[in-house]
């Protein structure tokens, strides 16, 4: 006893332009946040150089007196 139904009937879901916005949509989203998270990788990194001014003149640290 089985039961014949129609093609329009069976479908899953729309297809088109509307799914493929969606997919491209989160591939930019993913992209993104994929450049958000290098530059702040880049940013804490401890092991890159940092620039100091180069001063000629020494100025002596002052201690505390307690």
């Amino acid at each position: 006893m089985e039961q014949k139904v129609p093609p329009e009937k069976a479908r899953q879901g729309r297809e088109g332009i509307p799914v493929l916005l969606v997919l491209i949509g989160g591939l930019v989203l993913a992209g993104i946040i994929w450049a958000i998270a290098e530059l702040y990788g880049v940013f804490i990194d401890e092991r890159q150089p940092v620039e100091m001014p180069q001063s000629s003149e020494r100025v002596p640290l002052q201690q505390s007196q307690d």
